[in-house]
């Protein structure tokens, strides 16, 4: 790995634990094993070595999720909606600094006054509900999925299990213990009534 990629990783680390106005680029660069100097050598500024750091979470959660459905084959659209619930509780508790970080309330502060930030939001997350979107679709192709329109029920189920992450990044429930629930609940949404 890089120097660079030592920096952005300790960023990632830092920014996700302490949040954009308590991590110092001296701490990133201890962190890192590098110089200060190095540090800036590569990022001109805190704000763009966070932008960078955000940048790749966004690069890497879009590459998981394509590596994911690459290696998947699955049955129907109802069983691809459960694998990217799953894959995405299983994304988010095995890289947490990656949704802590996307989780605090920084980035969303600088999408406020900050185009380049703003696109890395809407981009991470319009490529997520893609996923659920395409699942969707597939459903309602196959005949596992009701008669539903796919980007909206892609946003409600991306709510719902983007809000079970939440709970379980910042320590308020077991999520575990509502996995069953959450897959019976998207069941309940997206079949029909018998």
């Amino acid at each position: 790995m890089s120097k660079k990629d030592d920096i952005l990783n300790s960023a990632i680390t830092l920014f996700a634990d302490r949040g954009f106005q308590d991590a110092s680029m001296a701490e990133v660069a201890r962190l890192a094993g590098v110089s200060g100097a190095t540090v800036f050598y590569h990022f001109k500024s805190k704000e763009a070595l966070f932008l960078t750091a955000l940048e790749t979470v966004k690069d890497g959660i879009i590459q998981e999720f394509d590596a994911y459905l690459e290696q998947h084959e699955f049955d129907s659209g109802i069983d691809l909606v459960e694998g990217v619930i799953s894959f995405y509780l299983y994304l988010a508790g095995s890289m947490e600094a990656w949704f802590l970080l996307l989780h605090s309330h920084y980035p969303y502060k600088l999408a406020l006054v900050n185009s380049e930030c703003r696109s890395h939001l809407e981009s991470i997350y319009n490529s997520l509900v893609d996923v659920f979107e395409r699942a969707v679709a597939l459903g309602r192709k196959d005949g596992s999925i009701r008669a539903l329109d796919t980007r909206k029920t892609a946003l409600v189920l991306f709510s719902m299990v983007d809000g079970v992450v939440r709970f379980k990044i910042y320590n308020l429930y077991d999520t575990g213990a509502l996995f069953n629930d959450l897959l019976g609940s998207c069941r309940k949404i997206l079949k029909y009534d018998r």
